[in-house]
């Protein structure tokens, strides 16, 4: 089932065959829409800062553009794409050299021998740059430019910030002393730009599957203004306040390893957590939805259905928003029952099943749902962050559980938006 990560989806100058006029006005279209849907849910449409939220989307765009649509910057995107690549090559030979014969089997080697270890490896690193400081140093670069441009607030701006390297479980962490401590609207920015990005170290573990790595930086970069896009619409700061607060203190006594050693042994062991936690979600997913097809066969079987799945009854039903992100109607019920199996289960199910698509996309499709699905938005993050900020900041539980469904739907606006703003980008 995995893949290399230089196989399967195809490279953005492979696709750029133009645009017609309807695709613009369905990209375009589709843009508004997610807007609309945004403002329709907001809490307080009077607060909402339109330059706040302007500079938010604009920023979003502009990443998009650079990284997508100019020669310097698709450079500089692929030459990132290319270290990760060979970071994953070095992990590469641990594994050959961990599970021998197992990797060359014929067929190719399961996702628990190829994917698996990729993300201990690229866990054990990041907790070595935390140890170094490399990684407090990029939050606060990403954190500093996200809060002078969207004019957020410190703690908002370098949580969203951590959430492009470390993702939603760990990103909190960076800003633990203050959670205990905020508003309505700095916690559900928090919450929606976590569920909106991606974890670095799960990054590598997707581009081992097979999804190209340039789209899934992309995606990443981009979910950090996008999720802030939503969450400001939806849950604005009161009385069109921004509420600041001190520089957030980046180091934790009681966590920080006294040791380059103990740094490595902390990243395995946090990454062996992670890996065996999505090594059991993806096998008692992939299962669940065999299961819970056998079961539609057999009931749809009985009305002249036999073909009856969950992913069929997903894609009919999101249908409709995958034709407003661009792709063709004729895809839509396919791409919307991939966004189905994100948003109900994960995106690593989703990713499986988009490479084991094959035909059934084309790359055009293929590349926008790799942007669409690049996102922790589905049901259990709620839970993740419960546990995660809860624990962190038990008073702020109550509030978590309250606002975790619009979270969900702020993050998910902001994939969408991604893969929106990519359909137009790509093929321009």
């Amino acid at each position: 089932m995995a893949a290399s990560a230089s196989a399967s989806v195809p490279s953005v100058t492979g696709l750029s065959s133009g645009l017609t006029s309807n695709h613009w006005l369905i990209g375009i279209g589709g843009i508004l829409t997610l807007l609309l849907i945004a403002v329709l849910v907001s809490a307080d449409r009077k607060a909402i800062r339109l330059r706040m939220v302007a500079c938010a989307f604009a920023l979003q765009v502009l990443i998009g553009v650079l990284v997508l649509h100019t020669s310097w910057g698709k450079a500089g995107v692929q030459a990132i794409a290319q270290g990760v690549e060979a970071l994953m090559g070095y992990s590469k030979g641990a594994i050959d050299m961990l599970f021998g014969g197992l990797v060359n089997v014929p067929g190719g080697a399961g996702f628990a021998i190829n994917v698996l270890p990729v993300i201990v490896f690229f866990a054990a690193l990041a907790s070595v740059l935390y140890y170094l400081k490399i990684m407090q140093l990029i939050i606060k670069v990403i954190g500093g430019g996200l809060g002078f441009i969207i004019g957020i607030s410190r703690v908002e701006a370098l949580a969203a910030a951590a959430n492009v390297l470390v993702g939603q479980s760990e990103s909190p962490l960076v800003v633990r002393p203050y959670l205990a401590g905020l508003t309505k609207a700095q916690l559900f920015a928090i919450m929606a730009s976590g569920m909106a990005g991606v974890a670095g170290t799960i990054l590598a573990a997707y581009a081992q599957i097979g999804i190209k790595i340039d789209y899934l930086l992309a995606a990443s970069f981009m979910s950090a203004p996008g999720g802030l896009l939503m969450a400001k619409i939806i849950i604005p700061d009161p009385r069109r306040a921004v509420i600041h607060s001190p520089e957030p203190i980046m180091e934790d006594a009681d966590h920080h390893p006294k040791s380059l050693l103990a740094a490595i042994s902390d990243g395995v062991q946090d990454g062996l957590k992670i890996a065996i936690s999505v090594g059991g979600m993806v096998l008692a997913f992939v299962a669940l939805i065999a299961l819970v097809n056998g079961i539609l066969g057999g009931i749809g079987g009985l009305f002249g259905y036999p073909d009856l799945t969950l992913q069929g009854m997903l894609g009919f039903v999101f249908a409709p928003v995958m034709f407003l992100i661009n792709i063709p109607w004729h895809e839509a019920v396919t791409a919307g029952g991939l966004f189905g199996e994100k948003l109900i289960m994960n995106e690593f199910v989703a990713y499986l099943h988009l490479m084991d698509e094959g035909g059934q996309l084309s790359a055009r499709s293929t590349a926008i749902m790799s942007f669409a699905l690049c996102g922790f938005a589905n049901l259990s993050s709620i839970a993740i962050q419960l546990a995660v900020i809860g624990g962190l900041a038990p008073n702020q539980r109550d509030m978590i559980v309250k606002l975790g469904p619009r979270a969900l739907l702020a993050a998910t606006l902001a994939n969408l938006m991604n893969a929106a703003i990519a359909g137009l980008l790509l093929f321009h």
